[in-house]
């Protein structure tokens, strides 16, 4: 296989275009299969704008058409699929997988794939009865604690902007398999070589779906309404789950993707003497902008007729030793009231596939650190982001607080920093799903905390014009951004208690859709191998 690196052209271009251009570089016209392996926005010359592609082409001769054609640009590379350790197996023991996020529900359906016939249990409901119910939610309607935008079939990624992109390295191939499996499942083929490729919370709720029929068609079982309440523990060895505090489930495999917000399970595993510890992750609060602001920083114009709505992605570090960074990116998208507890209020950002929505935010987010929790116990960031967002429920009666930067940078920085230019001919309205009204939203961060993120704000201004402008709207409270703790494993990916394998996101190994996907991929391989060495012990 041949690989072309840098072949550049116009976002216009068309699959022609692509063609003739490979064959300039290969100096020939026979090609056999034509690959794109990575396609990437090259920005440098705004508002001429330019794909950058890695392409994969099998020739008739390589020996003769590598001689021919320019080094610097074509190598020599070879491929290799994914393929799951298993086939075919025919197991008397089935693996109980706890939660339906990305992390349970690939690592379910590579165990279904292989014939394990996996139980999966999901606290929420399947996701077209959550929709309705956060739809509800958001229009005003009572919180349900098991069915929202934390809980339910999909788990917190299904009401997202569905982003895939991860800097987690992929030597084994589990990145590369679980795009294919999205696309498989009704994902659009762009992801399989977009630097950042998306779903989008449409989409992804169809993918779902057909993950889950999937699984059940293959011998697996889905319930919902199960929510695991309880272990039964027998010599420092799973013996079985309690669901609804009343039924008990024997089986010896248990996987724990139960998702960074089960707070509930975290207590009953803590209770039953889990080894877990609290970690540094982030809080902060959602930014809006004008998406056409930000199209005009990264794209040179507007409105891109092909590229649609801008991402960005923007760091800083402070002296003070916290980073402050953009996280969930949400072009065209909308901030969301993504609350799972009575009486305490969390935000996340969505987008749809489309990424058409007026405004485009992010959580602009602090790094916090154990010693920012004021306790040493394991649950403490949990503890942490309680009183975070009991604060934010209080501060506006449930609705999502909303404070103009401008206001936000006075009330925290007086006259210390001078004050932003203007958008220019831009109004901006909150685009938010759920109730909101304007509150002195500088008053749920600690002083430093809220120091360093007008820190962060005024070097992005200097980064994006107008991005700190005191227009630019702040929502909180951005509490939910990873896990708190991490579960211990061991190098069978085992916790202290055999049989248990901590997994995804909320046991403290993945951040993201595609990482939490991978993990349950790579917990699903462990698993099978463990169950298949006691099956023919």
């Amino acid at each position: 296989m041949l690989r072309i690196n840098q072949l550049k052209l116009p976002v216009g271009h068309t699959y022609e275009d692509l063609n003739t251009k490979v064959f300039k570089i290969l100096r020939t016209k026979e090609i056999k299969e034509l690959t794109i392996v990575r396609r990437s926005i090259d920005a440098r010359k705004k508002p001429d704008l330019f794909y950058s592609y890695i392409i994969d082409v099998k020739v008739a001769d390589e020996k003769a058409v590598l001689k021919k054609c320019d080094k610097k640009q074509v190598s020599v590379v070879a491929r290799e699929s994914y393929e799951f350790p298993f086939k075919n197996v025919n197991c008397s023991k089935r693996p109980v997988i706890i939660g339906t996020g990305p992390a349970g529900l690939f690592c379910g359906y590579m165990l279904a794939q292989a014939g394990f016939k996996p139980i999966l249990l999901e606290r929420g409901k399947p996701v077209d009865e959550r929709t309705k119910d956060v739809a509800a939610f958001w229009e005003g309607g009572k919180l349900n604690p098991s069915s929202n935008v934390q809980f339910g079939e999909g788990g917190a990624g299904t009401f997202s902007d569905g982003k895939l992109n991860t800097l987690v390295k992929d030597k084994y191939g589990r990145n590369k398999e679980v795009l294919s499996i999205f696309v498989k499942e009704g994902a659009k083929e762009e992801i399989l070589y977009d630097q950042k490729p998306h779903i989008g919370t449409d989409v992804l709720s169809t993918v779902i779906k057909n993950m889950r029929e999937r699984i059940i068609s293959l011998g697996g079982e889905v319930r919902f309404s199960a929510c695991v309440t309880g272990f039964v523990i027998e010599k420092e060895l799973v013996t079985g789950v309690v669901i609804n505090q009343n039924e008990v489930l024997d089986t010896n495999h248990v996987v724990l993707a139960i998702g960074h917000s089960a707070r509930d399970t975290f207590e009953e595993l803590q209770r039953i003497g889990i080894t877990m510890e609290a970690k540094p992750f982030a809080v902060g609060l959602r930014v809006e902008h004008p998406q056409k602001l930000i199209n005009l920083s990264q794209y040179g114009v507007e409105d891109h007729e092909i590229l649609g709505s801008a991402p960005y992605k923007l760091t800083f570090n402070s002296e003070n030793g916290r980073g402050v960074y953009s996280f969930c990116m949400c072009p065209g998208g909308y901030v969301v009231n993504a609350s799972s507890e009575t009486g305490r209020l969390a935000i996340n950002g969505m987008s749809y596939s489309d990424r058409n929505g007026e405004n485009a935010n992010s959580a602009i987010i602090v790094s916090v650190t154990p010693a920012d929790f004021g306790d040493s116990d394991a649950l403490a960031g949990i503890r942490f982001q309680q009183k975070l967002e009991e604060k934010a429920y209080a501060l506006a009666n449930g609705a999502v607080p909303v404070e103009r930067y401008g206001d936000f940078k006075v009330a925290v920085c007086g006259d210390e920093i001078p004050e932003s230019e203007a958008i220019s001919g831009m109004e901006l309205t909150p685009a938010i799903k759920g109730k909101w009204q304007f509150a002195k939203v500088h008053s749920l961060l600690p002083d430093e905390l809220n120091q360093t993120f007008v820190e962060g704000m005024e070097s992005f201004g200097k980064v994006i014009k107008g991005f700190n402008a005191p227009e630019v709207l702040l929502e909180g409270i951005e509490s939910r951004t990873s896990s708190p703790l991490r579960i211990f494993r061991d190098e069978n990916l085992q916790s202290n208690i055999k049989g248990l394998y901590p997994c995804g996101e909320g046991a403290g190994y993945a951040g993201g859709i595609t990482s939490a996907a991978m993990d349950g991929i790579k917990v699903a391989e462990e698993l099978a191998k463990n169950l298949m060495n006691e099956e023919n012990a």
